[in-house]
């Protein structure tokens, strides 16, 4: 009598077939849920692309390295700040501290990691070498900031800066 089971007698405890079965799909179940997650957020954040057109931009190497030079002789110096309020100042100086005036200053703020939130700027001369921006309220964390400068809006850059900038809470 080892095979029937009376009514009102226990059951025999133990793992069965439904149990290993059950613990089997409940696995691979969360496998495909968080392999579903990562794929999901590797491919809707970081593009993988390190620079627009790079081959143009290998092309012009040189140039961008005599820019740099020239921009070095100047001697220019910038101070940047960026605030909660959406205020994006620039305060630019030639190698003797004074004010560079009358210049065209314009960029891009944005995060470091994605273009979906770039805002392109064009700076105003407040004062004598002051030149500021304004731009809806920017939630705290990191952000990129990069500017030009030129003397006039055909001209090539005279001055860039490029600088990653954290707004607290």
């Amino acid at each position: 009598m080892s095979g029937i089971v009376l009514p009102g007698a226990p059951r025999q405890q133990g793992l069965r077939g439904g149990h290993v079965l059950g613990a089997f799909l409940g696995f691979f179940a969360t496998v495909f849920v968080v392999n579903g997650a990562l794929i999901y957020s590797a491919i809707s954040t970081y593009s993988g692309l390190v620079a627009n057109e790079p081959y143009r931009k290998g092309l012009q190497y040189n140039e961008r390295i005599a820019a740099d030079e020239r921009q070095a002789r100047l001697g220019w110096k910038d101070a940047l700040e960026i605030g909660r309020d959406g205020r994006v100042r620039m305060t630019l100086a030639d190698k003797d501290g004074r004010p560079v005036r009358g210049m065209r200053v314009a960029g891009v703020l944005g995060r470091p990691s994605t273009n979906r939130h770039d805002i392109a700027l064009q700076l105003v001369e407040m004062s004598p070498g002051q030149y500021e921006a304004r731009t809806s309220p920017l939630p705290e964390g990191n952000w990129l900031l990069s500017l030009e400068v030129r003397e006039h809006e055909a001209a090539d850059p005279l001055y860039r800066t490029r600088r990653r900038m954290w707004l607290k809470p």
